[in-house]
């Protein structure tokens, strides 16, 4: 009798998950698991805009796939996808074509441009390994090539950061610690480096706490960072970014360097999809199924689910990705040894936004945290993600240990 085939497309937070779940609980004579990843490695993208800023290394921020799943259990294909035949029950990628009973679609997000002119040619995204490599490696050129320029082109030393959400703050953070340290290393004069955020939206983190979003604000204001809050980028150019002051009213900001965080969808290849969506993300139904294809999974960032208190969507994080892997998993046995699925309950334990390495605010177990306490906590619960995943041993080759 043929085993059912079990085919996880992403090797994110969410598909990385559900694959080591299902490892755990399924035998090897039960199913065939396939997981299919455009690159051999993870990466934690919640560290992303470190590698960016030059903050850690992006070897630090990424580890091999092969080193946490069992090779008995898991077929790993690197490849990437091209093609998702839902009614077909087939993948179509650059290195062959896949078949399957069930399906986890866990493929992550891409950067959302809002249509804003000359945004996806001009800006960087805070987007894989590779883009923040790119960010941190352009920064630099800015900086050296000013230090060696005989005329001096000091808006080539403006950093112009879109987006006051999760991912922009912590960027802002990491520059903040960063551009002092590329001052001294290319005999920049603090001064002359501006960096700006830019967000069109009228707060700071939405969603967040007002105490602690002041925090933050102050906190990065008080390093150097500068705020243009209410101001939408209506275009984007070689030189720099255009906003909108009020009904009438524009500035253009010259900037040697750009980056885009401010907005994120799901993978395209879900728009190819008979599958409703919007933005390419899934309102899953409650057992974290695509309506009408019951044997698709659906987790991470192409997943949408609302909050019933709130009316609102969840958050896409990594938190809610690895609990979504972990119930999907559990509903993939259920459905392959005839039992029923159970419904997804998001248990969420806090958030903690980081302002550089030593410094956070957040909300943990209900209580309100500022500082290096928050900070701390930051590292811990980036080390507990590392250990759902691969044990001891992946949080003492790749854990944050500075915690003073």
């Amino acid at each position: 009798m043929k085993r059912p085939s079990i085919l996880v497309l992403g090797a994110g937070y969410g598909g990385l998950t559900t694959v080591v779940n299902l490892q755990k609980i399924m035998g090897t004579d039960e199913v065939d698991i396939t997981l299919i990843n455009k690159n051999e490695y993870h990466y934690e993208s919640t560290w992303l805009h470190e590698a960016a800023a030059g903050t850690m290394t992006p070897e630090q921020v990424r580890y091999d796939i092969k080193e946490v799943i069992d090779p008995v259990k898991v077929r790993f294909v690197q490849a990437t996808v091209e093609e998702i035949d839902v009614k077909g029950k087939r993948v179509l990628t650059d290195n062959g074509e896949f078949t399957y009973d069930y399906i986890v679609i866990a493929l992550g997000f891409e950067g959302e441009t809002f249509g804003i002119e000359g945004l996806d040619k001009y800006a960087l995204s805070i987007a894989n390994v590779k883009a923040a490599r790119y960010i941190r490696e352009h920064i630099e050129f800015q900086f050296a090539t000013w230090s060696t320029e005989e005329v001096k082109d000091d808006s080539r030393l403006n950093i112009v950061v879109g987006g006051a959400g999760f991912t922009g703050i912590e960027f802002l953070g990491e520059l903040a610690n960063r551009v002092p340290e590329l001052c001294k290393e290319f005999d920049v004069p603090r001064e002359k480096v501006r960096v700006i955020c830019v967000e069109a939206a009228p707060m700071v983190l939405p969603g967040f706490d007002p105490e602690l979003v002041n925090y933050a604000v102050g906190h990065l204001e008080s390093k150097g960072i500068e705020f243009s809050i209410g101001t939408p980028v209506v275009e984007a150019t070689p030189e720099g970014v255009n906003i909108k002051k009020s009904d009438d009213e524009f500035e253009f900001i010259k900037a040697g360097t750009v980056v885009w965080a401010a907005g994120v969808r799901g993978n395209r290849l879900i728009e190819s999809t008979p599958i409703e969506n919007m933005r390419a993300r899934v309102k899953v139904e409650k057992d974290l199924r695509a309506p009408a294809f019951p044997d698709v999974f659906i987790v991470g960032d192409c997943a949408l689910m609302i909050n019933e208190e709130t009316n609102r969507p969840y958050p896409p994080t990594a938190q809610i990705a690895m609990q979504q892997a972990e119930t999907a998993a559990a509903n993939i046995k259920a459905l392959i040894q005839g039992g029923t699925t159970q419904e997804f309950i998001p248990d969420l334990k806090g958030t903690v936004c980081s302002l550089g390495d030593d410094d956070a605010i957040g909300v943990v177990f209900g209580k309100k945290v500022t500082g290096k306490r928050a900070s701390f906590m930051k590292k811990m619960i980036d080390n507990r993600a590392l250990y759902m995943v691969g044990g001891p041993k992946l949080v003492m080759k790749k854990g944050k240990f500075n915690v003073l």
